[in-house]
């Protein structure tokens, strides 16, 4: 497929050692001494934990080590008018009401529900609205599943609460309401594995509030385009009072006597009274803070929580002009028999979700793109020579015309654009732990939470513990954290 127009190889090295070697001077960084709080990173958490503290009076700045905000919420432009969001990021309605209450009622006007999620693997094919009602007329129709049996499972799930002393994995949960039926339990978890990385061996309540937010009604994405939205943010950032810097890579928190007093950043000090971590729950410990100002048994605690996997990405631009049918907004894809969810994250990919731009996301642009996405692993792509790199990105993206050739006849000649991102990407762009594009595993909510005991002033927000990951898990997150941290600073002006 040599003769499809695709991105030129890189001209160096593209990983986090490269990025932490090119840090502007400090002189270009144009901020204040001192602030109420300093938020370092620009993802949904970082974002939002900035507006609430700023909507509660305090002084703010925002540290993003990018020359753009967002996080993993991102798009990138390439010549021929194509545009691309890092992936489709769908949501439960649930981030309508965090937008309209948190950020502005323009911005939750943009959300809108997705018209059809579609499996096709060798157990099943259909397609769904992802709805409550719909997901029963499914199993009950084509899974043949009794409509108690699934009624008894949904009022299970929706009664689940993170505090319960609850120990039954994902697969536990299942075998005890859908014993045996791996089709059933494929349809249940691939969505959520694609989602955030959990497996059917993580903790049944991760799964249970994740899938009873997802399953209240349906899937949402914002309209628009990412860029619409994070554009749209940053001016309510601003008019709220907060400072901004790019491409500001913070190299230390700074800490005296167990409590916060400003970080470094560009190798320089700024002043704060409390920092909202947005940066993975890992490098804000072992890298920002250091282990050294935290007790033994809590670096013990964080050193066991796992990140969650990665992922990679091919991006499909259609020529100018050129259009597709509909074929649903989410393809989940699958070559592989059963559900397995190493297999999901296997070099060898059999399994991967296109996310479906028509021109109804961008109105003023009128053109189609898809993002294939295909979860990895770092480990797997950092050995590589960069010759060895270019020849996988290069498969992976001749994996994707033929997997969407099969479902779109005819779509290879209407191609004009095609890139590959992999975990190596998401690493140099987010400095993320092992690169993980869904942040830890159910352990690391209870580290994260637990942060400021260790360290007076110094909280965490972002994707942890599978609950809080996503969009809309991210940004409520946030919320929560935030008004712990205007707490802290309320006690620190009485002190």
């Amino acid at each position: 497929m040599s003769d499809l127009h695709r991105a030129r190889p890189n001209k160096f090295r593209r990983d986090r050692a490269h990025r932490e070697a090119h840090v502007s001077p400090p002189e270009r960084l144009k901020v204040k001494d001192h602030y109420d709080v300093i938020v370092i990173g620009s993802g949904l958490a970082g974002l939002t934990s900035a507006n609430c503290m700023a909507k509660q009076g305090r002084s703010v700045l925002l540290l993003e080590q990018h020359y753009i905000l967002g996080g993993l919420a991102q798009w990138f432009k390439r010549s021929g008018g194509h545009i691309f969001d890092i992936s489709l990021h769908g949501f439960p309605i649930g981030m309508k009401k965090t937008l309209r209450k948190y950020w502005s009622a323009e911005l939750a006007d943009n959300i809108h529900q997705v018209k059809s999620v579609r499996f096709i693997n060798p157990q099943f094919d259909l397609d769904t609205t992802f709805t409550r009602e719909d997901f029963t007329r499914i199993l009950v129709e084509n899974f043949q599943v009794d409509h108690d049996r699934v009624i008894a499972f949904y009022d299970h799930l929706a009664a689940m609460n993170y505090y319960d002393r609850d120990t039954r994995t994902t697969r536990d949960l299942f075998q005890e309401f859908f014993p045996g039926r791996t089709d059933v339990w494929r349809l249940l978890m691939e969505p959520i594995t694609y989602a955030n990385g959990s497996t059917l061996d993580e903790p049944a309540i991760s799964y249970g509030i994740v899938f009873s937010n997802f399953m209240s009604k349906g899937v949402y994405i914002y309209h628009g385009g990412t860029d619409d939205m994070i554009n749209k943010m940053e001016k309510i950032l601003v008019e709220n009072g907060v400072d901004i810097a790019t491409k500001a890579l913070v190299q230390k928190i700074n800490i005296e006597n167990g409590k916060v007093t400003g970080v470094t950043v560009n190798g320089r000090f700024v002043g704060c009274d409390c920092v909202i971590s947005n940066a993975g729950i890992h490098p804000t410990i072992k890298r920002l803070a250091g282990p050294e100002n935290f007790k033994p048994e809590f670096i013990a605690e964080l050193d066991a929580v796992r990140p969650s996997s990665s992922s990679s990405q091919v991006y499909i631009g259609l020529k100018e002009g050129e259009s597709i049918p509909f074929i649903g907004d989410l393809v989940f894809t699958s070559t592989h028999p059963t559900y397995d969810a190493t297999a999901l994250t296997d070099f060898k990919v059999s399994s991967m979700t296109f996310s479906v731009y028509y021109p109804e996301m961008r109105p003023e642009k009128n053109r189609y793109a898809l993002v294939a996405s295909i979860n990895h692993l770092l480990k797997d792509w950092t050995s590589l020579s960069d010759e060895e790199y270019q020849k996988a990105k290069d498969e992976m993206i001749d994996l994707a015309v033929e997997t969407l050739e099969r479902h779109v006849p005819g779509i290879r000649s209407k191609i004009g654009y095609l890139e590959a991102a992999t975990p190596r990407s998401v690493e140099f762009y987010t400095l993320s732990e092992m690169g993980t594009s869904f942040g830890t595993k159910f352990e690391g909510l209870k580290v994260s939470m637990e942060l400021p005991q260790q360290i007076g002033g110094l909280f965490h927000a972002g994707s942890v513990g599978i609950i809080m990951s996503g969009w809309l898990g991210t940004a409520n997150y946030a919320v929560i954290v935030s008004n712990q941290a205007d707490k802290y600073l309320q006690s620190v002006k009485k002190s």
